[in-house]
């Protein structure tokens, strides 16, 4: 996907990671790796990273990946990344949520000055095939709802100055306070591209 966005265009204003699943069992991908670490997580870090020079060149631009909420109910054990010791299907889901904020806040540091943002966000709780798979068929907002904070971190003036930040409902709120500790973002932004094989 990066080969074809790369030799189809010279510039890229917004890259939006927002691919998600949710297993309810533990599955490893063709590459070895916990399925929902790598699709939630994993494959937002490599895609960025990919795409970075060309963000660059390219700004003013942005980066926003699509976290949780559950982000809140995980807490980093960098001895189960990969579920390898206890696989909870939430535990699971959470944690990558919880990887999407960590990058972006590490990410964003990392990207200072460089005229690239980086925010994450809560969509709400959408009505979406992820939803349906986690949680069961019990309702959820639109997918026009689960867009709007997206869109407005694409195209807003707020979006395009403020870096660093979790948003819900369009609004910039605290995330957990774990997502705040620099050790953690370093430790697993140094994993991460261990495991991507940019190390």
């Amino acid at each position: 996907m990066a080969d074809n966005v790369l030799k189809r265009y010279k510039k890229l204003d917004v890259l939006v990671n927002n691919a998600g699943v949710y297993m309810r069992h533990r599955e490893l991908t063709e590459d070895g790796f916990e399925t929902t670490f790598q699709v939630n997580h994993l494959a937002h870090f490599l895609l960025t990273h990919l795409l970075l020079d060309l963000l660059k060149r390219s700004a003013p631009s942005r980066i926003i990946n699509v976290s949780s909420m559950a982000h809140s109910n995980s807490k980093p054990d960098f001895d189960n990344l990969q579920a390898e010791k206890k696989f909870s299907a939430y535990g699971a889901y959470s944690l990558s949520k919880l990887a999407n904020i960590l990058f972006t806040y590490e990410l964003a540091n990392r990207l200072q000055g460089t005229g690239v943002t980086v925010n994450c966000l809560h969509p709400g709780v959408i009505a979406t095939k992820l939803l349906r798979a986690g949680f069961g068929s019990f309702g959820g907002s639109s997918v026009q709802n689960g867009a709007q904070t997206i869109v407005y971190l694409a195209r807003s003036p707020e979006g395009g100055k403020v870096t660093g930040k979790y948003f819900v409902w369009s609004k910039a709120v605290e995330s957990s306070p774990v997502t705040h500790d620099r050790k953690l973002q370093k430790e697993l932004w140094d994993i991460s591209g261990k495991l991507a094989g940019m190390h």
